[in-house]
């Protein structure tokens, strides 16, 4: 499981798969930078195509501008395009949303909606094995 933080760039939508399932589906940027060996900053933008299978009550409060912590899981799908060109996209199913700030409409709850705990439960056997 993974966790990620950064700004909602599409708003949340609600969808319908085949079997009428709804999925509430949102698009998440991860901004990153780091600095060049030649003293210039370089800006890293990822973007994930999220989905949240839990409830689709959450959907009207994932706006675009809105700083949310996600954790899920991490994906990938490629595809072939119109043009013959292969493309491809990461994906996150979310499984926590912890709301940081607001977005565009200033909506957000004030409790994280979730399907698990939280934070990522850490077993005591492995406190061992970490690296600091």
């Amino acid at each position: 499981m993974q966790i990620i933080t950064g700004r909602i760039v599409k708003s949340a939508e609600v969808r319908k798969t085949k079997s009428n399932k709804e999925v509430v589906a949102f698009t998440l940027v991860d901004n990153d930078h780091y600095k060049r060996k030649d003293g210039k900053r370089e800006e890293i933008a990822t973007f994930y195509n999220c989905a949240y299978w839990i409830s689709t009550a959450i959907a009207p409060y994932l706006n675009k501008g809105s700083l949310v912590s996600l954790y899920g899981r991490v994906g990938a799908n490629s595809y072939k395009n119109k043009n013959g060109d292969y493309v491809a996209n990461l994906t996150f199913q979310v499984t926590n949303i912890k709301f940081l700030a607001k977005g565009k409409d200033g909506a957000a709850p004030q409790q994280p909606v979730t399907g698990k705990p939280a934070a990522p439960v850490v077993n005591p056997e492995t406190i061992e094995d970490l690296p600091f």
